[in-house]
């Protein structure tokens, strides 16, 4: 039987979609589900360190998000344009997207900045309506990034962002995604340690999330929605650690979807062994998939009708899911990116 988009909808008042993020990253609310029996508690994001034990592994997404938007000037018209990288191809080689589009031809140059510190020349249409450009530009790529570039924060979200850092998860580290891998958000540095203190292994993976990730499903039957892809790694070090921890019985908690996607994508190419790896991942997780990694995880609430409802409906069936943000909607809990946190057990 093959599954409806509509399956996956549920109503949201537009006022739950959560715009800033609150004050301490750990006092969100934790909604605990047992995807077994479908029974739900209340709790606070600091209260996840009584579900973790001796002997488990909580996995975390590393990728850290670029100032990915930037706005500029053509060469030719003065006329404004705006870039928004979406992959790092080859050295200066970027995929990205630019509005408007249309005036945006191969050949047309851009520049960022005052004095034109940044240059980027369009080399090639692409079918999805995104452009390869090229940059050309004096000094440290990044570092001019990080200077002109703006925080490419979700559709959802009007307001303007007064602390960048706070679309950073604390453990950034790997520069490239397009957004924030939001389930890590909520994690301090404080916490980690008392995580780690319990006698928990901190392992991390690497995902660039592509803003395919905020795309909607356009197609009525499931199966025919096309997902987008993006670039994973796991090192040696990392995979030894999990091995472990499976061999000795522990858990592997992932946080967040990016990490779910990564650790699935690895146990379904060598037949449910972890191993390091890296490429890239179009892995689509939905009701009827067999899991071979992942035994809990920690994910934030998501859009209706999107893929990651899915992914989350897999584990715990969608009636338990849809009823646990039915509880949530009347609860008033936070949505989305900067809104609060379900542990899955």
């Amino acid at each position: 039987m093959s599954l409806s988009t509509e399956d996956f909808d549920y109503d949201l008042p537009e006022e739950l979609i959560a715009q800033t993020p609150i004050k301490d990253r750990d006092q969100s609310r934790l909604l605990v589900l047992d995807h077994e029996t479908g029974e739900y508690q209340d709790k606070h994001f600091y209260d996840i360190l009584d579900y973790l034990n001796p002997g488990d592994a909580l996995v975390m997404n590393n990728s850290r998000v670029l100032p990915a938007r930037l706005y500029g000037t053509k060469e030719d018209t003065d006329g404004h344009e705006e870039v928004l990288l979406l992959n790092n191809i080859e050295g200066d080689k970027w995929e990205v997207l630019m509005k408007p589009a249309k005036r945006a031809k191969v050949g047309t140059k851009v520049q960022f900045g005052e004095d034109g510190q940044l240059e980027a020349e369009v080399l090639e249409d692409l079918e999805h309506g995104g452009k390869i450009i090229e940059f050309h530009y004096q000094g440290i790529f990044m570092e001019i990034l990080e200077q002109l570039g703006e925080m490419p924060l979700p559709p959802y979200i009007k307001e303007k962002l007064d602390d960048p850092d706070r679309y950073q998860t604390v453990y950034a580290k790997e520069n490239g995604s397009a957004a924030a891998p939001t389930a890590g958000l909520h994690w301090t540095k404080d916490l980690l340690k008392k995580v780690e203190d319990k006698g928990v292994k901190l392992v991390y993976v690497t995902l660039h999330v592509g803003l395919g990730t905020f795309r909607p499903v356009t197609e009525t039957d499931v199966d025919k929605h096309v997902m987008h892809s993006e670039f994973y790694r796991l090192d040696e070090e990392s995979a030894k650690t999990l091995n472990d921890v499976k061999k000795n019985g522990g858990k592997i908690v992932a946080t967040g979807t990016t990490s779910i996607r990564t650790l699935e994508t690895i146990g379904t190419k060598f037949n449910g062994e972890i191993k390091a790896d890296s490429g890239w991942t179009d892995i689509f997780i939905k009701p009827g998939y067999e899991w071979k990694v992942v035994d809990e995880f920690i994910t934030n609430f998501h859009l209706p009708k999107s893929t990651l409802v899915m992914l989350v409906a897999a584990f715990t069936g969608r009636e338990n899911i849809l009823n646990a943000y039915h509880h949530a909607v009347e609860e008033k809990y936070r949505f989305f990116s900067f809104g609060d946190a379900m542990f899955i057990k």
